[in-house]
């Protein structure tokens, strides 16, 4: 076993990034206490799926669970419900909870995830058709005003806007998504990627507005709500579903004195600026192993990865972190998966045609070296990107964009160049 019974880890949020973070010190043969001291009211859950098939009810609330909730006990892991943590002093390695009760530790690790970004537009804070997503209750929450004769708004055309807004069409609502940028997705993928998703929104019934101003949000006394767009028309739904970004969850790390810059800050090992203290998921900003500097990431991949350095860390094996990013999306039957980073300025290469219907890929070469790419319904094309993007493979455009040039090829030929 590594580490003395005396030892205990106190884990601060009950997201994917706290309970991996758990099992990973339980498979290193752990041998002190852990406790999960989760705000939520559910085991951990898996995020992604919240609004994909458990909204759309495909999957049901066992299936987006991490873990059964058996494994827990089976593994001597703490894991508290419902309670919060009102603050750290990590001079005397305690944390005390809201209910007066005060813990201590010997590693103390942030997995406080994020909350939505609230819209900020008169009358939003005090409507009562304006929704967010984050946690399984406001799932469920959405998921039992959406129907199909209901009309929905969704703000913000990223990711999670467009999954609720295919949930919602797919279960046969009228959905109007307001981007303010002009066009979709424009912070996290090229045009064509943007292009190719407003086609598919719009085929399937989607009214999409881009360059949308929202101005004011007003519940009128039909108990409908009206979306104010300052020269344009109002719009009128039964909801409002608003994604317009996440904030770390930072507040308990920077009143205990961590360093904080867009996420906690941390190594390449996950530990913070305080001994003893050390973070991970959604919450964190970490070394960018692929680009320098530093990164915020929200994903389940960073959660589950950054945990897993975390809990190396802890139990003396530390590794640095220096994973590859990838993400997925679903909308509709299409299915996007996203390796690497995209850049504003990298050179796009689309291999296939994005207009056909059929999958297809956009590589992004940086310095002449595949840096990331989006893949669009190919696992087999998604599965060859990781590789290249993780090798920085030196490749041609007119390589990478003809489909008669095999993936696997690039890859060959990349490894029969000897090492200077």
């Amino acid at each position: 076993m590594v580490g003395s019974s005396s030892e205990r880890v106190t884990i601060v949020g009950g997201g994917a990034a706290g309970a991996e973070c758990a099992a990973r010190l339980r498979m290193a043969d752990f041998a002190g206490e852990i406790t999960i001291l989760s705000a939520d009211v559910h085991p951990p859950y898996e995020l992604p799926s919240l609004s994909k098939g458990y909204l759309s009810g495909a999957s049901g609330y066992d299936e987006v669970l991490l873990r059964p909730v058996s494994a827990y006990t089976e593994h001597d892991i703490d894991l508290q419900l419902n309670t919060r943590v009102k603050s750290i002093d990590t001079a005397r390695h305690e944390v005390r909870l809201d209910d007066g009760r005060v813990l201590s530790y010997s590693k103390l690790v942030l997995a406080t995830g994020g909350r939505p970004r609230p819209l900020l537009v008169p009358g939003a804070a005090d409507s009562a058709h304006v929704f967010y997503l984050r946690t399984l209750n406001d799932a469920d929450r959405l998921r039992s005003v959406i129907t199909p004769t209901s009309s929905i708004a969704v703000i913000g055309g990223g990711y999670l806007g467009l999954e609720v807004a295919s949930v919602a069409r797919s279960m046969g609502a009228a959905v109007t998504v307001l981007e303010g940028l002009p066009r979709l997705l424009s912070r996290v993928t090229s045009p064509p990627v943007s292009e190719f998703f407003a086609r598919l929104h719009r085929t399937e019934g989607v009214d999409l507005r881009l360059e949308a101003k929202v101005e004011r949000i007003e519940d009128t006394p039909d108990g409908r709500v009206t979306i104010h767009l300052g020269d344009d028309a109002p719009i009128r739904a039964d909801l409002v579903f608003a994604s317009i970004g996440l904030l770390p969850s930072v507040q308990l790390g920077i009143a205990a004195g961590l360093e904080a810059e867009n996420g906690i800050r941390v190594d390449e090992y996950g530990q913070t600026s305080v001994p003893d203290v050390y973070a991970a998921g959604d919450c964190t900003s970490h070394p960018d192993a692929q680009d320098g500097g530093f990164r915020r990431l929200e994903s389940l991949p960073n959660a589950m990865e950054t945990a897993a350095t975390v809990a190396a860390s802890i139990v003396g094996n530390p590794a640095p972190y220096v994973a590859v990013p990838w993400f997925w999306s679903e909308q509709y039957d299409v299915k996007l998966q996203t390796v690497g980073v995209y850049k504003q300025g990298d050179d796009a290469v689309v291999r296939g045609d994005e207009r056909s219907g059929e999958p297809f890929s956009v590589f992004y070469l940086r310095g002449g070296e595949v840096r990331a790419a989006d893949v669009i319904s190919s696992p087999r094309d998604f599965a060859a990107a990781k590789t290249l993007v993780a090798r920085r493979v030196a490749a041609s455009a007119a390589d990478l964009a003809d489909r008669r040039v095999p993936l696997k090829a690039l890859l060959r030929a990349t490894a029969a160049v000897p090492s200077a």
